[in-house]
């Protein structure tokens, strides 16, 4: 019996859907080519195996695919912009839809914000009370290990865009999500303040590398 050939990622993703592509068939659609003696699929395959995952490869720095043969400048740039266009994809779809949130396109945004921050970064996104995005803000930046909160400048936000409710976000630069005393601290802080104003704090998350840690989730808000 002939043997049928496997579609191309590209006719694939014609025929059945983006959502039917493997992590490797839609690296290969972005990286187009190979390198001399190996397709770009298998070089796909390849990368995704020595990063680990899809996050491990997009996070990587131009250090890690020095033993990487084939992987120059070149497709390092490609990987890169890979990277920024989905930060900016989520960026523009928290502000193009007016979106009202899920537990999963909150965590989804707050990642593709805060996972590569090299410093700690306090974010809070203002809802109306229907959940919708009014508004998120980068609000204080710290250092690799703390980030200085002040929960009057929270309430300010929100009450210049009207809001009902704040979610709030920070990263841990070092890759550990758990919360320390402090973010548990910060937080209670943040919701008596908020309580003053009749403002809901729905959610605290904290973004680590390739985890997170929702206080809403755990039962802690």
């Amino acid at each position: 019996m002939e043997q049928v050939e496997p579609a191309l990622p590209r006719e694939k993703l014609l025929q059945y859907g983006v959502h039917s592509l493997t992590d490797s068939e839609l690296l290969a659609i972005f990286l187009r080519t190979g390198t001399p003696g190996k397709s770009v699929f298998t070089l796909s395959q390849e990368l995704l195996r020595h990063f680990g995952s899809l996050y491990g490869l997009l996070t990587a720095e131009l250090p890690a695919f020095r033993h990487m043969e084939g992987i120059g400048l070149a497709k390092y740039a490609q990987l890169k912009a890979i990277a920024e266009l989905a930060r900016r994809f989520y960026n523009v779809r928290l502000e193009e839809e007016s979106a009202l949130l899920s537990p999963q396109m909150t965590r989804e945004f707050l990642q593709s914000q805060l996972t590569d921050m090299e410093r700690e970064i306090f974010m809070a996104i203002f809802l109306d009370n229907k959940n919708r995005v009014l508004k998120h803000s980068r609000l204080f930046s710290g250092t690799l290990s703390h980030v200085e909160v002040h929960p009057r400048e929270i309430v300010r936000e929100a009450i210049k865009v009207n809001a009902a409710a704040v979610i709030l976000a920070h990263n841990h630069p070092s890759g550990c999500a758990e919360p320390s005393k402090a973010d548990r601290d910060i937080t209670e802080r943040i919701i008596k303040c908020c309580q003053v104003m009749d403002i809901r704090v729905l959610d605290h998350l904290i973004i680590g590398r390739g985890e997170y840690v929702s206080f809403a989730e755990h039962g802690w808000i």
